[in-house]
């Protein structure tokens, strides 16, 4: 069975890991144009920041049913057509923007944006873990993620320039071309992973399954779907509002902002991948994954939390408050590749797609509230300061630690393990 399943083929599964990170850039970019377009839309229709902020927030409002139903339907149809289906919906839903200056419309549309996309990152995580295996899936889901940081950083840079001399608007065109290439890509190149057939043909114990009110009320996977709520909560606020706190709050212009807001990708990336390849490192080392990832990670949500709340100490320069506001973000962004390996090795491959799904969508519950939370705090500050923005990056610091914590008292990856393994066999006797 081997030789005709092999059960790691390196090449093809770093191909299809490219091809799965460039649709993560796709889905950023989507994700990140509205905050990017901020000043010239809210000017243009006429936005109050809390209501720039339920525009934000929109995108959210169905993306935890998107993510579930995503989860579920992973298990039984092959990840390929479900992100070709997605894809193709991402792309189609920028036209209506292109014209329109309804309030509503940009709400609905941004919802139902989110609604198609709630599944993408755990579809391709899910896809992926079927081409590594679990001892070498923390670095190419943290190239998974380096494509999002990717699209973060050509929006920075193309996204102000194509509104300077097209008009916002303009993006959405596109967005909608990127799209439709990434679609046509995958339709001609994309394939399914082999590991698990292999491993499932051998009576692998992971073909197993476990009632899933078990596998929702263990330690391990809530505290992973808290620190998850927690890193995504500071995503979406700063996916809102950070061109605009460089703009309106710190008063560079809008060009200068695009290139900063690069810049800021560019800081937080290596960040972010440095530290899934030492958690990688740690466990090629020996080391237990409750030490290598579930403590390693809530150690560096806490220190990451300090760095977004030192923002607010009294006399920093812009160039300082830029430098803690890189730093904590992208240090947090380690969640989005070692969380996931974490579930990975406990979950049974057959119900995967459905818990890494469901753990999105506790995490998009975030989104709901920073974008609006933060736009509050922006208005009743006086709208133009610094000082909202600030308060809000303080929030999101604190509520960053707290997920730290969570992660320190709640996963323990082989102590669930055991839990889940003993849970499984006896299901399978009786």
């Amino acid at each position: 069975m081997n030789r005709i399943n092999p059960p790691y083929q390196p090449a093809k599964a770093w191909a299809i890991a490219g091809m799965l990170a460039v649709m993560m850039l796709t889905n950023f970019l989507d994700k990140i144009v509205i905050g990017l377009v901020a000043v010239p839309m809210m000017a243009e229709l006429k936005l109050t920041p809390t209501e720039f902020g339920v525009i934000g927030g929109s995108f959210y409002w169905l993306f935890a049913v998107g993510a579930v139903i995503g989860g579920f339907v992973s298990n039984h149809v092959p990840a390929k057509r479900i992100l070709l289906v997605m894809g193709v919906a991402w792309a189609l839903i920028q036209l209506p923007l292109v014209a329109s200056a309804s309030f509503l419309t940009f709400i609905a549309c941004r919802a139902l944006l989110g609604l198609c996309e709630g599944p993408a990152s755990p579809v391709a995580t899910h896809a992926l873990y079927k081409w590594f295996p679990d001892n070498k899936r923390n670095l190419p889901v943290a190239l998974l993620h380096q494509g999002s940081a990717l699209g973060l950083l050509l929006a920075g840079l193309l996204i102000p320039t194509i509104t300077a001399h097209w008009g916002w608007r303009a993006n959405f065109y596109v967005l909608a071309l990127a799209g439709m290439l990434w679609c046509i890509l995958w339709f001609w190149f994309g394939e399914e992973g082999t590991v698990e057939q292999a491993r499932a043909g051998e009576g692998a114990p992971d073909s197993r399954r476990i009632p899933y009110r078990r596998l929702l009320s263990d330690p391990t996977v809530i505290g992973n779907y808290l620190a998850h709520f927690a890193t995504h909560w500071v995503l979406a606020a700063g996916l809102t509002w950070l061109s605009a706190y460089l703009q309106t709050g710190l008063g560079y212009p809008a060009i200068t902002a695009g290139r900063m807001f690069a810049l800021f990708i560019v800081i937080t990336a290596p960040i972010s991948l440095g530290l899934a390849w030492l958690s990688q490192l740690l466990l090629a080392h020996g080391w237990p994954s409750r030490l290598a990832r579930s403590v390693f990670v809530g150690v560096v949500l806490i220190v990451a939390g300090g760095l977004l709340c030192s923002v607010c100490l009294p006399n920093l320069s812009n160039v300082q408050k830029f430098i803690l506001l890189a730093l904590g973000s992208g240090m947090a962004l380690v969640m989005n590749s070692v969380g996931p390996a974490i579930l990975g090795e406990i979950i049974p491959h057959s119900q995967r797609g459905a818990i890494l799904s469901i753990g999105n969508a506790v995490a998009s519950l975030s989104g709901l509230g920073a974008p609006v939370v933060m736009g509050w705090l922006i208005q009743v500050s006086g709208g133009g300061s610094a000082l909202g923005f600030e308060r809000g990056f303080f929030i999101n610091g604190v509520i960053l630690a707290l997920g730290g914590l969570a992660s320190l008292a709640l996963m323990n990856p082989q102590k669930s393990g055991r839990r889940l393994w003993s849970l499984s066999v006896q299901r399978t006797a009786a």
